[in-house]
């Protein structure tokens, strides 16, 4: 059941380095400088980073799916030598890249999942940077923890959910039923491919107005408070303790979009989620797009690539655990 307004979501996190800073290279001042081989002119205002998801691994412990997401307090315009000055060291090796989504704002996904149970170091040597030279690097350390991966079957009305590889526990569901078009798009219905999960709450208010209709008197309006809900899009959909209509769960689909589960499939869930766990979508015709929440999965490891600005994936330093430093967190 959507969500008027979706909260917004701090962010899950993921491990990586796509562009890898060269350890060779100096930071360079003046004109011409060079960063990692990149010829940049010195910047004029100093950038920083305004912003990290997910939040550190004293705060919370994030899902194999999640993105590293950094967004900086201005435009950046020499998108190629700011991303060479990020860095991820994971204790488990693993390929991924950095994908600019806007002028501000650059997202990490790794080309497969996270291995679960480890530590991963984020860090942006700002400092290297032309111009930047007086900017504080900054460092955010994940805690990456078990591996829950749920697959929803719209067709068959379950949602299987496997925890480092094992099936342990199998909740019948209810999915969005369809039939409300608006500008050609089914809007009650789930959207299919792989969601992550990005927020949860106790207790959700969920209204109609996501579609316009905020009319108590309309039929097709509604505002419940509804238990134990897990976002998994932007577009308001969730898995949540279905309101009411049990005889439907395991049987048809009869939500607003949502997947709506048992009273006590949906508090097990809500307990074991984690911001960045995967949650795959499968049987209906609405197609997830990647930009709809943290759905980056959606595109393949190709599709990725393309959108970093140097164009290419990196593996991430395996150092030992102990040798990870202590970061240097962003406030």
């Amino acid at each position: 059941m959507p969500n008027a307004q979706p909260a917004p979501g701090r962010g899950t996190a993921v491990t990586a380095s796509a562009g890898t800073p060269s350890p060779s290279a100096t930071p360079g001042r003046g004109a011409g400088a060079t960063v990692a081989g990149l010829a940049m002119r010195p910047l004029t205002t100093p950038l920083r980073i305004a912003d990290i998801t997910p939040m550190g691994e004293k705060v919370e412990k994030i899902g194999v799916g999640s993105p590293i997401i950094v967004l900086f307090d201005r435009s950046v315009k020499n998108k190629a030598a700011v991303e060479s000055v990020l860095q991820v060291q994971a204790e488990k090796p693993v390929e991924g890249a950095w994908r600019w989504v806007s002028d501000r704002k650059v997202v990490y996904r790794t080309r497969t999942y996270w291995k679960p149970h480890q530590k991963v170091l984020f860090t942006a040597a700002l400092s290297r940077l032309a111009g930047n030279e007086t900017v504080k690097d900054v460092s955010r350390r994940f805690a990456i923890g078990t591996a829950n991966v749920s697959v929803v079957d719209t067709k068959k009305h379950v949602m299987k959910v496997r925890r480092d590889g094992k099936l342990v526990k199998s909740i019948p569901i209810s999915a969005g039923r369809g039939g409300l078009v608006r500008n050609g798009v089914d809007v009650y219905l789930t959207t299919s491919g792989v969601h992550l999960t990005m927020g949860k709450k106790q207790v959700e208010t969920m209204t109609s107005g996501w579609m316009g209709v905020t009319d108590p008197k309309d039929p097709l309006y509604y505002k419940l408070e509804i238990p134990w809900a897990v976002r998994i899009s932007d577009s308001g959909e969730y898995v949540h303790q279905s309101a009411g209509d049990y005889q439907f769960l395991g049987r048809s689909n009869q939500s607003h979009g949502c997947v709506r589960a048992t009273p006590a499939g949906a508090k097990w869930f809500y307990t074991i989620a984690q911001r960045g766990d995967v949650v795959q979508v499968t049987g209906t015709k609405r197609k997830l797009d990647w930009r709809n929440g943290w759905s980056y999965w959606q595109l393949t490891w190709n599709q990725w690539k393309k959108g970093s600005a140097l164009k290419n994936g990196v593996p991430t330093p395996t150092p030992e655990p102990s040798t990870l430093p202590t970061p240097d967190d962003v406030s």
